[in-house]
């Protein structure tokens, strides 16, 4: 085929205006993705689990601190470094029982695998404990920073969903989120929300008449997809309403069946992920777009074989991962 003076010119005008455009406009995958350490044993050393498994940060604690494992701690370290995220987040009460065994710092460094979040934040339906969780809240907050990481997690805090009712909490949740992110902005860091089951802050409304009244100067947007779905929502449509103030994202899949409390490895539940992560591509975030399975008492399938599924799925659709 021959290519007269014409063609190339036209042909190079395109590619040069191509090369102009931003990564994620050519198709190409820039987002770095990250893996939370929620899919790993939870590191706390208790009597009992707390029934039903599931996400540490809703369950009720012990008295006196928590008592950690630091070796299971390393084993989510290891396993995300190894695999190839390029990020962690995990619980902000790991952070702080790790300060008792040498830090996470050497873990850092060691696995070359950087913390940028954690999850936690104040408590926001309770007066009587408002002040001593943002006090808690700040401390680890501070740790966080110190270990280099960026986002803030406020993962909303467990209620009696039978009995709860939103509007007669709105105004207080309004306030300790605004209190709690302008605290966490004022350390530097990026405070986002993340809709939660089972907690003050589940379904779409709710989450809705929190994002749109709360001070997004202060806080930002990092939803959890497959709890979303979970939750009777639409994560994609959400995603897209609230895309402007998205710093942080859990990328879980649902499915609905008896293992991983209805949460499904990557790529093999129903949640539109691939529409999720395209919109992402458009966003410069503080934190990071994080890979995420609850773990429970119904585990088939290894943790670090489920971070490998999402990797494989993932790395299909041209994300780049670590050696």
């Amino acid at each position: 085929m021959t290519i007269n003076r014409r063609t190339f010119t036209q042909s190079l005008a395109i590619g040069l205006g191509a090369l102009s455009l931003p990564a994620w406009a050519q198709g190409r995958k820039n987002l770095q993705i990250g893996h939370t350490g929620i899919t790993w044993p939870w590191g706390e050393i208790r009597s009992a689990p707390p029934s039903g498994g599931g996400d540490v940060s809703l369950a009720p604690a012990p008295a006196g601190q928590r008592q950690i494992d630091p070796q299971a701690v390393e084993t989510v370290f290891r396993d995300v470094s190894q695999v190839g995220f390029h990020g962690l987040e995990i619980f902000a009460w790991q952070v702080d029982a790790m300060e008792g065994h040498g830090g996470i710092g050497p873990l850092i460094e060691k696995y070359k695998l950087p913390l940028i979040a954690v999850y936690g934040g104040p408590n926001l339906t309770n007066p009587d404990q408002r002040k001593a969780s943002l006090e808690r809240t700040i401390a680890n907050a501070k740790l966080v920073k110190r270990y280099g990481g960026k986002a803030i997690v406020f993962g909303p805090n467990a209620v009696n969903r039978s009995s709860f009712v939103f509007n007669e909490h709105r105004a207080h949740i309004l306030s300790a989120l605004n209190d709690g992110a302008k605290a966490v902005v004022d350390l530097g860091l990026t405070p986002v929300l993340h809709p939660h089951t089972g907690t003050c802050i589940e379904t779409r409304d709710e989450t809705y008449a929190i994002m749109e009244n709360v001070d997004t100067r202060y806080l930002k947007f990092g939803p959890d997809v497959g709890q979303l779905a979970k939750g009777g929502a639409d994560p994609v449509q959400i995603v897209k309403d609230f895309l402007p103030l998205v710093h942080h994202v859990h990328l879980k899949d649902f499915d609905g069946g008896p293992a991983y409390l209805g949460y499904a490895p990557i790529g093999r539940g129903h949640v539109n992920l691939g529409a999720i992560l395209d919109m992402c591509e458009s966003r410069q975030m503080d934190g990071m777009v994080m890979v995420e399975l609850d773990s429970s008492d119904v585990m088939p399938i290894p943790p670090r074989e489920t971070a490998e599924i999402a990797r494989t799925w993932l790395g299909a659709r041209g994300y780049a991962f670590g050696a």
